[in-house]
């Protein structure tokens, strides 16, 4: 699961990053709010985490930018405001959930993990699509129609998980290469297409009649065959 953060302050964000991470979340940091902004706009995020007070753009202007440009991810805000006006414009600026500062992590990793069931349409830790079965807990893909599973690498499981959770969307070159490898890395999209040939490969060995579809000028679809 990949988090956006939004934080100016270093030590909050260095030492948030590193919780996350350290809970195995992939975690890109942003500084301002219009960095933050763009980054959300990239629609790679299962969940972001703005600051209320940040340069350039504060969290409930970044959250209604958001909103009003068609983005779903959920949004927590953080604030050192404890008002319940702000928390009012919070919510109605199209937050979901609202931490105040200081924080305890456990209250915060809960509140994530709450956002985290919002944001896929999971079933046992499973995601499905036609014949198919993503098990994401054991990274094993499974075609239903012939009972043929096969375990995933890393990058070829978040490939699937992103997919699965935009079914009936194309997912462009850009998208994917932030998805995988982050939003400050600068992954080639050669990188895309090789890993994308490692995931197609393992579509083919289950038997599944789901394909990934290349859509000329675009981007990657998720799809059945054509019968």
């Amino acid at each position: 699961m990949r988090i956006l953060l939004a934080e100016d302050e270093k030590r909050m964000a260095a030492a948030l990053v590193a919780l996350l991470k350290q809970e195995k979340y992939d975690v890109d940091h942003m500084s301002d709010g219009a960095s933050a902004l763009a980054a959300l706009e990239s629609g790679v995020y299962d969940i972001a985490v703005l600051d209320v007070m940040m340069p350039e753009m504060n969290g409930f202007e970044v959250a209604r930018r958001a909103r009003n440009n068609g983005i779903k991810t959920p949004i927590l805000m953080l604030t050192a405001k404890s008002q319940l006006d702000d928390k009012v414009e919070g919510l109605d600026s199209g937050a979901d959930d609202y931490l105040t500062k200081p924080f305890q992590t456990k209250e915060l990793l809960a509140r994530l993990r709450a956002l985290g069931r919002r944001s896929a349409s999971f079933q046992d830790g499973s995601l499905k699509f036609g014949d198919l079965s993503l098990d994401t807990a054991k990274a094993t893909l499974t075609c239903n129609s012939t009972g043929q599973s096969v375990r995933l690498g890393e990058k070829e499981l978040r490939i699937l998980e992103y997919m699965f959770g935009n079914q009936g969307q194309i997912m462009t070159r850009e998208q994917l290469a932030v998805k995988i490898w982050g939003f400050e890395n600068e992954a080639e999209y050669n990188n895309v297409e090789v890993y994308m040939s490692f995931t197609r490969k393992k579509l083919a060995f289950v038997g599944s009649k789901v394909e990934i579809k290349a859509v000329r000028g675009l981007g990657y679809e998720l799809r059945e065959k054509d019968v």
